[in-house]
């Protein structure tokens, strides 16, 4: 099959929650014969690198447009009353050279990952019946219009009128999006079900789950075992559910560890750290390392990871991670939605933050305990998450419309 995907970001390097999802989707429809070429905005230069080099690992055409300014991007999203996330990834640039590929090559299949790349197929004249020999699939990932609600419910005055606004026009657009395409789906079951209460018929809405290559992430040959307690949190560190997540364990949790564990150290590990995110280097015992070229030996170095959500939608990639490396897991209820884990058999769970210092206390305490997560949590991640499992529905998917026509 032809596939075109249609990204929001270059998928590589696999670094990412979405660019890990999207790249090993890509890999593993290479690996089963298909053609693929990848359609993708950047706005900094490195990723016409990241570019160039997807097209070496993987035997795929990628095809790159700059974005525009990015204020342009924002005020064109107000003057046109559309949501600011779908502006965001617009590239004139871009729309032309999927038009350019429409005219040369007969797609079999279109998948977009995210609701913000459904723009170029509307202006593609893509939904016209004219043009839907090929399967339009959406990854729609996670619901993003119930992240922006979020956003709002958890926001002042001016910002929640902002995210009110961006969460009303994104939760249009999926209505929109679930009508045009073929099949969408999402990263986790709760999402699908959410989702699917909104729908009078749901029967093109499904689960495709994230994975995990366990080539890459796997337990320390001797797991670490320091006499204070070594934290770890990674990710993309202005990404506002990261940060929240990481600020709130800082501010209403760190001195009462500290105190229990005068030694303990906290390792924030991600790219791209906000101003908020840097200043946390100043408080005893918090190392904020910026951008790593290998995350594993964090994993592998730390005794716990906390993942204190309040903001979160879909599977959270980094406590798989976690799991994968043998490393104790404390995360909110909301942290572990869409995982098939057990409280106190994969991970602890804990909805406050007298909970969280509970559970820390107990790891420290019960070493039974902290075994049993350091085996179970790997054993899951083989069992349930690996990458060629959870990616054997997607191949079917893009054929639907074939076997509708046939």
């Amino acid at each position: 099959m032809n596939i075109l995907y249609l990204a929001h970001r270059v998928p590589f390097p696999a670094d990412k929650g979405e660019k890990i999802r999207t790249y090993h989707q890509i890999k593993y429809l290479v690996e089963q014969g298909h053609q693929l070429t990848i359609l993708a905005p950047i706005e900094e230069v490195d990723e016409a690198t990241f570019a160039a080099e997807l097209q070496q690992t993987l035997p795929v055409k990628v095809v790159t447009a700059k974005l525009g300014s990015g204020l342009w991007r924002k005020v064109s999203a107000l003057l046109t009353g559309q949501p600011i996330s779908q502006t965001h990834f617009y590239s004139p640039e871009l729309l032309v050279a999927l038009k350019d590929l429409l005219t040369t090559v007969k797609l079999d299949a279109v998948v977009c990952t995210s609701s913000a790349m459904a723009i170029y197929l509307d202006r593609a004249g893509m939904f016209k019946e004219c043009h839907r020999s090929a399967t339009l699939l959406m990854d729609f990932m996670d619901l993003d219009s119930d992240k922006w609600q979020q956003y709002a419910n958890n926001a002042a005055w001016p910002m929640r009128l902002v995210y009110q606004r961006e969460a009303k026009l994104v939760a249009q657009a999926e209505q929109r999006i679930y009508q045009q395409f073929d099949h969408c789906f999402f990263i986790s079951d709760n999402e699908v079900q959410l989702f699917a209460r909104r729908q009078s018929d749901a029967s093109k809405v499904s689960v495709l789950a994230n994975g995990l290559d366990t080539s890459v992430f796997y337990p320390a040959s001797s797991p670490a075992t320091p006499v204070a307690p070594v934290f770890l949190f990674t990710g993309v560190m202005n990404y506002k559910p990261n940060e929240d997540a990481v600020l709130w364990f800082v501010q209403s949790m760190w001195q009462q560890v500290l105190a229990k564990y005068p030694g303990a150290r906290f390792v924030i590990a991600g790219m791209q750290p906000s101003s908020r995110i840097l200043q946390l280097a100043k408080i005893p015992g918090i190392e904020v390392t910026g951008y790593v070229d290998d995350i594993l030996p964090y994993y592998h170095q730390a005794s716990i990871f906390i993942a204190p959500f309040r903001l979160a939608r879909g599977v959270q990639n980094k406590i798989l991670q976690a799991m994968a490396c043998g490393l104790p897991v404390i995360t909110t209820p909301m942290g572990a939605e869409g995982i098939a884990c057990q409280h106190g058999v994969h991970l602890l769970t804990a909805s406050d933050e007298a909970e969280f210092v509970a559970s820390i206390e107990r790891l420290q305490a019960e070493p039974d305990l902290r075994l049993a997560l350091q085996s179970n949590g790997p054993e899951l991640i083989r069992q349930q998450y690996s990458w060629e499992g959870v990616l054997q529905t997607l191949p079917e998917l893009l054929q639907q419309r074939q076997e509708a026509s046939a």
